[in-house]
C-alpha cells in the first residue's frame, strides 16, 4: 500500500501543497524529473501552460477538488510508469504538438536531430517542389516536420502498423497540410508498396527511424519497455534488420546525389557506415545529437 496524496478531500486544494504531493508520490515511483511531470499533469488538468501552474503554486492558489481529484488521478497512472504523452494525449516534437497513446511509439528530443539533418539537406534542394520519404513514420513526426519546415516539400510517410497509423492518421489530418501522404506498408518490401513506385529515383531525402534494439536487449525504462510497441523498438539480433533492408532497397527510390539520414543507437554508427557504404552509397557520416551521443547516420546516392 502506499500514502495516496490528500489534496482532494475538500472542496479545493492549495497549488503548492497539491504540486507537492505528487511530486512525493511520483518519486516514490521512480519518475525521473518528479516536480515536472507533476507541474505538466497539473497544467494538464487546468487547461493552463507550466508556466501558470508555477505562478499559481506560488500564489497558493485554490485548485478545485475535482480538477485536483483529477490531477492525483494521473500522478498514480504516471507513479506505475505510464508514459506522461500516453496521460496527457500529446508529445512535443520541434514545433509541433502530435497526437499519441498506446500502439504508437512515442517521439524522443534525440530524433529532433535527426529531423534538422534531414530539413538541411531538403532545404538544399534545387527543385520547386522537393519530395521527401520517412519510412516507419510512427506518429509521424519526422515526416510532418520536414512538411511543416519546408512548406515547399511534399512528402510521404509509411507505416506498417494499424495501431500507428491511426495516430499517425490524426496528426497528419492537424499538420499535414496537404502535403504529407500516409501509407501503409512493409519497409523491408518497399518494392510491393504501390503507392512508392512513382516516387522511384524521384526521391531527395529519405529519413527513417526504424527499430534499432537489438532483440536481445531489453529496455530499462519500463515506459519504453512496457508503453512502447515492440514493432517500432527491436530490429533484429543486432539491431540491424531493418537498416539493412532499407540502405538495400531504397537506393532505388532516392535520386542521384540524394540523402540518406538514419537514426539508431550510440554504437551503431560504424557499421550502419560500412552497410551503406556496401550498398553504394556515398560519403557515409555519423553524427551525434546533443548530448553527445552517436545518434544518425547520413550518406548520399
Amino acid at each position: 500500500m502506499h500514502d495516496e496524496p490528500h489534496a482532494a478531500t475538500t472542496d479545493t486544494a492549495r497549488a503548492d501543497v497539491l504540486l507537492e504531493a505528487m511530486r512525493q508520490r511520483m518519486s516514490a515511483g521512480g519518475i525521473e524529473d518528479p516536480a515536472a511531470d507533476a507541474e505538466l499533469i497539473l497544467g494538464h488538468v487546468l487547461g493552463e501552460s507550466r508556466g501558470r501552474v508555477q505562478a499559481l503554486a506560488v500564489m497558493r492558489e485554490e485548485i478545485p477538488a475535482p480538477l485536483a481529484g483529477a490531477a492525483v488521478e494521473l500522478t498514480e497512472e504516471r507513479a506505475r510508469r505510464v508514459p506522461l504523452q500516453h496521460l496527457m494525449g500529446r508529445a512535443p516534437f520541434r514545433s509541433l504538438e502530435l497526437a499519441v497513446g498506446p500502439g504508437v511509439f512515442v517521439p524522443r528530443p534525440e530524433t529532433e536531430i535527426v529531423a534538422q539533418f534531414a530539413i538541411d539537406a531538403l532545404q538544399q534542394v534545387p527543385d520547386p517542389e522537393p519530395i521527401a520519404v520517412d519510412l516507419c513514420t510512427g506518429s509521424g513526426a519526422l515526416a510532418l516536420a520536414l512538411a511543416h519546415e519546408v512548406p515547399q516539400a511534399r512528402v510521404w510517410a509509411v507505416e506498417m502498423s494499424r495501431e500507428a497509423i491511426a495516430w499517425a492518421e490524426r496528426n497528419v489530418a492537424e499538420w499535414g497540410d496537404g502535403r504529407v501522404s500516409l501509407v501503409r506498408g512493409d519497409v523491408t518490401a518497399l518494392e510491393a508498396i504501390a503507392e512508392l513506385a512513382p516516387l522511384a529515383g524521384r526521391v531527395h531525402v529519405l529519413v527513417s527511424n526504424p527499430p534499432y534494439v537489438p532483440s536481445g536487449m531489453v529496455p530499462r525504462d519500463p515506459e519504453v519497455r512496457e508503453h512502447d510497441p515492440q514493432l517500432a523498438l527491436y530490429g533484429g539480433a543486432d539491431g540491424l534488420d531493418i537498416v539493412r533492408s532499407i540502405s538495400r532497397s531504397a537506393r532505388d527510390l532516392v535520386a542521384p546525389g540524394g540523402a540518406i539520414v538514419l537514426e539508431h543507437a550510440e554504437t551503431q554508427g560504424r557499421a550502419i557506415r560500412e552497410l551503406l557504404s556496401a550498398d553504394g552509397w556515398r560519403a557515409a557520416a555519423t553524427h551525434p545529437d546533443l548530448t553527445g551521443r552517436d545518434r544518425a547516420t547520413t550518406a548520399l546516392r
